[in-house]
């Protein structure tokens, strides 16, 4: 099974809102960024009450991995700093409320299979 039928297979199950879906695919373990059309439209749904709440969640969630899902916390920063920038002012709130959520990343790493940390 590929990754993206994988990843629309598990959305379902889990019945994950359309904000959520867009912030996994947007924090996926896919080898390239975030696109900025997606970041805009995530940025776009923090003005709705329910949504924020729905891609805070997934944002922390994703922040909580490690190990071969490096990339979920690496694509999950560069979304809030895009959030932070571009979204809802309550952005900012959700962080401050959740910094301890960040404050674990101090001691992030994760050391690919070329011997690379990737979590610096």
């Amino acid at each position: 099974m590929t990754t993206n039928l994988t990843r629309q297979v598990k959305n379902f199950v889990k019945n994950y809102s359309d904000a959520e879906i867009k912030v996994r695919e947007a924090t996926s373990n896919d080898p390239w960024g975030p696109s900025s059309s997606l970041m805009l439209d995530i940025s776009d749904l923090t003005f709705n009450t329910i949504s924020l709440s729905e891609i805070m969640n997934m944002l922390w969630q994703r922040l909580k991995d490690h190990g071969k899902n490096w990339r979920h916390v690496y694509k999950s920063l560069t979304l809030m700093d895009y959030l932070i920038k571009n979204g809802s002012k309550k952005v900012i709130q959700h962080c401050r409320e959740g910094f301890c959520n960040l404050q674990t990343l101090k001691d992030f790493q994760h050391i690919d299979e070329a011997g690379k940390d990737q979590g610096k």
